[in-house]
């Protein structure tokens, strides 16, 4: 008898940076939202929770969204979970960015949000939302292959200085 492992699902928010006044009380608030939502699932086991609470707007400023890339990038996440979409990319080119970065792992990762009826959940898939979001990438992304490239090797020189390691540049 085969029995089917739990994903392991991540929680993502990116607060502004009015919120550091509250930091503890919205890390306390953002992790316990995540855990009870969670604690009951058949289908996924909560890795952890990562909280930004930065005026960044670029992913590579972001240190808890490089902290959970480099952990989807190592094999510890197989879902992000987000309130909104909002929260992954400040503007349309570095969703775009990051939607074919997550895709085109080894291990392609699942988003899951809750934007009411835009919301994005490629487990479910019944519209091909999945393709149709790496669809809408790859073709943003191939506008310009170089920045593409570029902004991956910013991604991965920034999770590289999260942990003390020197990287080889994307593409080479």
């Amino acid at each position: 008898m085969r029995m089917e492992c739990k994903l392991r699902i991540a929680g993502y928010v990116k607060l502004a940076k009015l919120w550091e006044r509250s930091r503890v009380q919205a890390l306390e608030y953002h992790k316990h939202y995540y855990e009870s939502k969670y604690e009951d699932s058949d289908l996924f086991d909560l890795v952890d929770v990562y909280v930004d609470i930065t005026g960044q707007k670029e992913i590579r400023n972001r240190p808890e969204m490089l902290r959970l890339l480099r952990d989807c990038k190592e094999g510890h996440v197989d879902c992000i979970a987000t309130q909104t979409k909002a929260y992954l990319a400040a503007n349309t080119g570095e969703f775009c960015k990051l939607i074919r970065y997550l895709f085109d792992m080894k291990r392609p990762i699942h988003i899951l949000t809750e934007d009411g009826d835009y919301n994005i959940n490629t487990l479910v898939n019944d519209d091909h939302q999945r393709e149709e979001l790496y669809r809408m990438a790859y073709r943003f992304t191939e506008i310009d292959p170089d920045d593409y490239c570029q902004w991956i090797n910013g991604i991965e020189l920034a999770m590289d200085k999260l942990t003390g390691k020197e990287g080889e540049p994307y593409g080479q």
